[in-house]
């Protein structure tokens, strides 16, 4: 407890140190120790939420015990039958007949039976449900490029969101001074009253758009919440000094689309299992094998004990069961056929789909640099001149508000066109999967 009543604000000087500890001290050794608190709100970095999602969202999850409940099925196919035990009597007469001799009393039995596997179908039945734990993996990426593509648009809107807030409390500072100088210059007949109260509305709509702007960025802080399983107040910073996207090559190799899609490797894996599935089927033509001992005790001591013993196996080749097991096998190599056609008209469409996503993503990128570059620097000049020349009463207030306007006008709209660029580079690299 000293060291916290060491560092306790008082308004007196404390003893031995009453020339250097004063009440202004006491504030700045604290607000020094608060330091550290405040450096903890780092901005949270797009990949550090992607990890946080892949890790911690519920459907990522899923998937996880999925493939280990396939895993387990995998390690119970080599199991055996339970053995059939049984306990009767054996060539006992009905009730009410003549026994003639001792030897027709019958006797008592037992019984034990134990069915074999054929070992092949059991390698291949291990085989086909650790092909669904593969399958059940392809499909946790399918879902990782579905939340990935989701985290990521939520991430970028709240950039462009917080982008947006910058420009609208600078044009809030802006109003403001043009309004001071309004309000200066009215009692002196260098303004009209009605200039004043345009700018008053216009800086009360700047003041809602902010409202509106916090409120859609808090959206977006629950979206990304939910995406990566945290509490829904949760609240963090992003990251908002991210590049814009680079031009993107028009033409992608299909060889590179089939080793990134996660839809493709999911419609591979599941091929590969359904063609274990039907080798598995075809093993049906092979025999199963069982043993029974069977133990007869006689209720005559004059008899002997006696057993029977015996090797049993099936035979599937039969004509009555065979058909079984050949339709089977035919429906399934017609399903492997469909999605082999699936898979290539998949990889048709995503290439004509690349090719477009890409054409569109250069010429919005190209637009928003001419945003950048070339129509907001000349709105800006256009907006300094005007605020100039009102300074220097060469111009009116409203001169100044439609300078202010126009230039406000093309600062949301490249932030549209950025935000839509971000969007756009989003869905190409969803198509893609990168």
């Amino acid at each position: 407890m000293s060291s916290i009543k060491k560092y306790t604000l008082s308004t007196s000087p404390v003893k031995g140190m009453g020339r250097f500890f004063s009440p202004a001290v006491a504030v700045l050794l604290v607000l020094l120790l608060s330091i550290p608190a405040i450096a903890q709100q780092q901005p949270v970095k797009l990949d550090s939420v992607l990890q946080a999602v892949r890790r911690d969202n519920p459907m990522m999850q899923q998937f996880s015990y999925r493939a280990r409940a396939m895993d387990a099925y995998a390690e119970g196919a080599t199991g055996w039958m339970p053995p059939m035990v049984g306990a009767g009597v054996f060539m006992l007469p009905y009730p009410g007949q003549e026994v003639e001799r001792d030897e027709r009393e019958g006797s008592y039995m037992i019984s034990a039976e134990q069915a074999i596997p054929n070992p092949a179908k059991q390698r291949a039945k291990q085989a086909f449900f650790d092909s669904r734990a593969a399958i059940e993996q392809a499909k946790a990426e399918v879902t990782f490029n579905e939340l990935r593509s989701e985290t990521k648009v939520a991430y970028y809107n709240w950039l462009v969101l917080e982008k947006k807030l910058d420009v609208l409390q600078a044009s809030e500072r802006i109003m403001e001074y043009m309004l001071k100088l309004a309000r200066i210059r009215y009692p002196y007949s260098q303004g009209k009253l009605g200039s004043i109260y345009k700018a008053e509305a216009r800086l009360h709509e700047v003041e809602n758009m902010q409202l509106m702007t916090r409120n859609e960025i808090l959206q977006q802080n629950v979206k990304l919440n939910i995406l990566m399983n945290l509490p829904k107040d949760s609240r963090f910073l992003i990251d908002t000094l991210i590049s814009i996207p680079e031009p993107v090559a028009l033409a992608t190799d299909s060889a590179y689309l089939i080793s990134n899609r996660s839809d493709i490797r999911q419609i591979d894996r599941t091929i590969e299992s359904m063609k274990l599935g039907m080798e598995q089927e075809k093993l049906e033509r092979k025999p199963d094998f069982s043993v029974r001992f069977d133990h007869m005790t006689p209720r005559n001591n004059m008899m002997p004990n006696q057993f029977t013993a015996m090797g049993m196996v099936s035979i599937p080749i039969a004509p009555w069961s065979s058909k079984m097991y050949k339709a089977n096998t035919k429906a399934m190599n017609l399903e492997i056929e469909a999605m082999q056609r699936e898979r290539e008209n998949i990889l048709n469409e995503a290439q004509g789909m690349v090719r477009n996503m890409a054409l569109e993503l250069n010429a919005k990128r190209e637009q928003v640099e001419n945003y950048r570059k070339k129509i907001l620097p000349a709105l800006k000049k256009n907006y300094d001149v005007t605020m100039l020349a009102y300074e220097q009463n060469s111009a009116q207030l409203p001169e100044v508000i439609d300078a202010w306007e126009a230039l406000n006008m093309a600062q949301m709209e490249y932030l549209n066109n950025l935000q839509a660029l971000y969007l756009l580079a989003v869905a190409y690299e969803k198509e893609i999967e990168r």
